[in-house]
């Protein structure tokens, strides 16, 4: 099995792990490379960076795929999608053919997705979230497209890796508690883990559209910092020219590991 994550890719440091999405930096963004073939290239994508140009971009100025491209030297193509502000794995093509072989796994579900989030409230256990999912619309994207679709299927294994509880006061709660999740998403539904998660009632903390609108002020403060926290941690596949199979990790940025060590907790045990 090839094995790549961005500690054993240390010659593609990028310079910062997190853009910054209240204040614009004029320095364009160098990401670090975790993967690279004749066939693919894979990046840790920091979270606050669109995959690609969209409607919602107006104001934004760099995107993961101009930046990949541009960073070495030729056309890539867009294979799967992260939402701005979740990190981690983001793979391109490098040729039509590829592209349409790595879609295809896609759409087989061969592909392996580890997602990390950090949860309100402990979560304990593992099991199976199996709760179908209405097709998530843009208002202007999507304004065309029929509102009565049916809900898909939509499953997400969830396995619980720690607990933290904080004795702070938060609204009626005298105490803050978090739980560490690994979930691998069956389905690819559009904000999947989130809403998954948000339906268990354990929203993943920094999550502005499905979260704690008291939680998520409360960590904004005491960890100094604002973001989603939910990072796309490992890909596994076969490769499609190769047949060999291959592992692709990103590793938690600074933002987590500072969370990491203020709770106490580890994401490996």
């Amino acid at each position: 099995m090839i094995k790549h994550s961005d500690l054993e890719m240390a010659e593609h440091k990028c310079v910062s792990r997190n853009l910054d999405v209240e204040n614009k930096n004029d320095e364009k963004p160098i990401l670090t490379i975790l993967y690279q073939d004749k066939f693919l290239v894979a990046v840790d994508k920091p979270s606050g960076l669109f995959v690609h140009r969209s409607f919602m971009d107006k104001d934004e100025i760099y995107f993961a795929l101009q930046l990949v491209r541009d960073q070495i030297g030729q056309y890539v193509y867009p294979l799967h999608r992260l939402d701005r502000p979740t990190s981690g794995v983001l793979i391109f093509g490098l040729t039509e053919e590829v592209a349409r072989l790595m879609g295809q796994a896609f759409t087989d579900k061969t592909i392996q997705k580890t997602y990390y989030a950090l949860t309100r409230g402990h979560l304990l256990g593992e099991g199976i979230i199996d709760y179908p999912l209405k097709e998530k619309l843009d208002k202007i994207g999507d304004k065309f497209v029929s509102q009565n679709k049916p809900a898909q299927e939509a499953q997400t294994h969830y396995q619980s890796i720690a607990t933290a509880t904080l004795n702070e006061t938060v609204g009626h709660y005298n105490s803050v508690r978090y739980s560490l999740i690994k979930l691998k998403p069956v389905t690819g539904r559009r904000h999947q883990i989130r809403r998954h998660l948000a339906h268990l009632m354990h929203p993943i903390i920094g999550d502005i559209n499905y979260g704690d609108n008291k939680q998520n002020p409360f960590f904004n403060q005491y960890f100094g910092f604002k973001r989603l926290m939910l990072h796309a941690y490992q890909l596994n596949f076969i490769h499609p020219i190769t047949q060999v199979p291959v592992e692709i990790k990103a590793s938690f940025d600074e933002h987590w590991q500072q969370t990491f060590k203020r709770l106490l907790i580890a994401p490996f045990k």
